[in-house]
């Protein structure tokens, strides 16, 4: 399967900027021909969260409109990273992942899990309360946001329900990179699968963010780090590497749910 990791810089409270941006970068992507393409955390306006009433996507229309579209004529499936989206009807505003599979069909509306309190989500956005995922071409992919990968039991969930390959979309701050990449080969470890983790690249409010953006096997090999600048990733995973590790160790058969 080919994929495209969209490694982006964002400019905070700057909606307008980053679509267009965004859209240029999707459409260069598109041109290695990728089964699928996954952009970074909340990159329409960054953590201006003290604008979002102002600034979120109302009901998420112009994500819609924008990657639906992209979505048919790149003939890619397309995780639109997350971005501040203000759902209208609740009036609340959510951290929000948004999926559109090649036909330009919305397959998966996510909103994250755990709100980073270290970034004042918990002040401004209200939390998810399901677990997502979607298919392609016959396998199954989790996602997750940022945050939610320092939790396990989300990753194992995942997986239990059938994800061969995990998604995670990030504006992970370089002073915890270490941990970034760490937690993340043990998911991939620990969960016998693919991880592929978009992080955002620049810097916001004094603020840097280091890209590193990663693609790790089932086995734990890291097959892509990302450098820290604005870049598209392009690479090859084998599916089939998820049956054979599964198979070499049997992790999930010999799992203990009746003690944990």
């Amino acid at each position: 399967m080919k994929i495209a990791l969209i490694q982006m810089d964002v400019k905070i409270g700057e909606p307008e900027v980053n679509f267009a941006h965004a859209q240029r970068l999707v459409e260069q992507a598109a041109a290695g021909k990728p089964d699928l393409i996954v952009l970074p955390e909340m990159w329409n306006t960054g953590y201006a969260l003290e604008q979002a009433k102002e600034l979120a996507d109302v009901d998420g229309r112009r994500t819609r409109e924008l990657f639906s579209r992209l979505a048919r004529d790149c003939q890619s499936t397309i995780v639109a990273g997350s971005v501040l989206y203000r759902d209208s009807q609740a009036d609340e505003i959510t951290n929000t992942m948004l999926v559109f599979n090649r036909q330009g069909q919305e397959v998966v509306q996510y909103n994250k899990l755990h709100l980073f309190r270290l970034m004042d989500e918990h002040l401004y956005l209200t939390a998810g309360n399901s677990v997502q995922g979607f298919e392609l071409d016959g396998v199954r992919f989790g996602v997750m946001i940022c945050y939610d990968l320092r939790f396990p039991q989300l990753s194992r969930k995942l997986v239990q329900q059938g994800a061969k390959v995990l998604i995670n979309v990030a504006q992970w701050p370089t002073a915890r990179v270490d941990h970034w990449q760490t937690l993340l080969q043990a998911r991939a470890i620990e969960n016998q699968s693919y991880m592929i983790a978009v992080n955002r690249c620049g810097e916001s409010r004094g603020t840097a963010f280091p890209g590193s953006s990663m693609v790790i096997d089932p086995w734990g090999e890291v097959l892509l780090v990302g450098e820290s600048a604005e870049k598209i990733y392009h690479l090859d995973i084998d599916l089939d590497r998820v049956d054979e590790i599964r198979k070499r160790i049997p992790v999930f058969d010999d799992q203990r749910f009746d003690i944990y």
